[in-house]
């Protein structure tokens, strides 16, 4: 498939890799930023997407297209990333640039506000062990 690359994409340049195509380094899809504009954003935060047909989505990349697709139904930053197949921390940074643009909104999970006390996660460990 990348066979047909002209010879100086060769393997003296860093941005190809013969077997998966053309690789994009993570920080080039946050503009080298590792923290979204907005903090607040844990694992187990539910993002929603509030789009509207006004909203400008042209500018927007191409990941952060696929999170507002995904998110018509509230999903966890932990599941957005395993689903984009991201780094967290860019995920997170996606979803900021996104909170800013008001075309999500998030929310806290029931278990992120109360997690469980500490004698029902020794028990799940427990039951764990003895499998």
């Amino acid at each position: 498939m990348w066979d047909d690359l002209p010879a100086e994409a060769g393997p003296d340049h860093d941005w190809l890799d013969h077997e998966a195509g053309p690789v994009v380094r993570p920080y080039t899809m946050t503009g080298g930023r590792a923290r979204p504009i907005t903090g607040g954003l844990h694992l187990l935060t539910f993002i929603e997407a509030l789009y509207s047909p006004e909203a400008d989505l042209i500018h927007l990349q191409p990941e952060q297209r696929a999170i507002l697709s995904m998110t018509h139904t509230a999903l966890t930053v932990a599941e957005i990333a395993a689903r984009l197949d991201l780094p967290v921390g860019v995920v997170r940074v996606l979803i900021g640039d996104l909170l800013e643009a008001s075309l999500v909104t998030t929310f806290e999970s029931e278990t992120a506000i109360h997690p469980p006390d500490e004698h029902v996660l020794q028990a799940v460990i427990d039951g764990l062990r003895a499998l």
